[in-house]
């Protein structure tokens, strides 16, 4: 079943908005998870660090850096599909 122009309107938006997430709010959060648990991150300039470790992963396609900022909206999807399957019973 072909989607309608709408519904991929509203998919890319929403992909676009939970790669956003991925690549500017999950830096911070796991940089302030991380220092409570494990201590300082020892790479250059602490939390500007790490954010521009993340991004040069996802630029050099680095699959963990790419899983890291897909993540957000992988789990969305995956939320969704079971839903879905759920219903379908």
């Amino acid at each position: 079943m072909p989607l309608s122009r709408a519904t991929l309107k509203k998919e890319l938006r929403l992909a676009l908005w939970l790669v956003g997430l991925g690549l500017f709010a999950l830096p911070p959060a796991i940089y302030w998870v991380g220092r409570q648990v494990v201590g300082e991150y020892e790479g250059e300039s602490g939390i500007w660090g790490l954010t521009l470790d993340l991004w040069s992963g996802v630029v050099n396609a680095n699959p963990m850096a790419l899983l890291l900022v897909l993540s957000p909206y992988l789990i969305i999807q995956t939320l969704r599909t079971s839903r879905r399957l759920r219903r379908e019973k």
